[in-house]
């Protein structure tokens, strides 16, 4: 259900981390966390910097950010021992023709077994229809440092059921940093929740209509919404992660905490039932 959900946007506001705190916590996550925790998300003009951080039997996974005319240049950077391009991402793209363009840009240049994201102005639902029938993804803007960058729930539905109407996955960035939809006290913004995002996708994959899409984004009692998630079927779960691939964000422990106290994941600070208890084996050795 959460396998590469979060990406480690650590570098991005309202995180900020410094490189040199961002690149230790992101190892220590995939550490404790395994494959929960998507790749290290990072600008293509910080890959100098990044090389300091390269170790060759350790590969550093990187989701890049690279403007299209940038993309060739920043693949050659990265190719480099201790680096992995996992995911590619692309700003902004607002009208047809930039997204043809920037589409011939990735068929030409981009290894076929890295995937690539191409943000989506709200105004430019067109671009989706691009994307439809190429192997490339949508990226969802759902928050941000203004109030104006957290689209609405019906607007955010309507982009997620133009992705599922045309079969274009796609991830999301920005403001999804808790499991259930709220109002950020220190801010005011309504914030999106990432399991309200799973359960609309979930909803749009089963042919749902978005105006039901709207209503899973809209809630905000969480109880509720763990008990849906839990309810979801194995094929439901596996469309509803096979349309939203993921989202950034600048705190992987902030998902997985809110996922623990839901019940959605076990405690981390608990012992795993599976594994056996070497304090009881050696009892039953004495």
């Amino acid at each position: 259900m959460f396998t590469g959900l979060f990406d480690d946007a650590a570098l991005f506001p309202p995180g900020n981390a410094p490189l040199d705190e961002a690149i230790p916590a992101h190892r220590s996550l995939r550490a404790r966390f395994g494959d929960l925790v998507g790749p290290f998300v990072t600008p293509a003009s910080r890959l100098p910097q990044l090389l300091a951080y390269a170790v060759e039997d350790a590969p550093l996974d990187l989701a890049l950010i690279a403007a299209p005319d940038e993309l060739a240049s920043a693949l050659r950077a990265a190719d480099r021992p201790g680096l992995r391009v996992a995911a590619v991402e692309i700003p902004v793209q607002s009208t047809a023709p930039d997204a043809r363009d920037t589409v011939k840009i990735l068929d030409d240049v981009l290894p076929p077994d890295v995937p690539a994201y191409v943000e989506l102005a709200w105004h430019a639902r067109h671009v989706v229809e691009v994307l439809a029938g190429t192997r490339y993804r949508a990226k969802l803007r759902t928050g941000g440092l203004r109030a104006d960058l957290f689209p609405a729930p019906a607007a955010l539905a309507d982009a997620m059921a133009a992705c599922a109407a045309r079969d274009v996955a796609f991830k999301c960035t920005a403001g999804l940093h808790h499991a259930i939809r709220h109002t950020d006290p220190a801010t005011g913004f309504e914030h999106h929740g990432f399991l309200n995002v799973l359960l609309a996708a979930a909803a749009l994959g089963d042919g749902e209509s978005v105006v039901i899409a709207e209503g899973h984004l809209e809630a905000d009692y969480g109880p509720g919404i763990a008990a849906a998630v839990r309810a979801l079927s194995p094929a439901q779960a596996t469309e509803a992660r096979r349309l939203f691939t993921s989202f950034g964000t600048c705190s992987v422990l902030e998902p997985i905490a809110d996922l623990t106290v839901l019940g959605l994941l076990p405690d981390p600070a608990e012992p795993d039932p599976a594994e056996p208890d070497p304090t009881h084996a050696d009892r039953s050795a004495a």
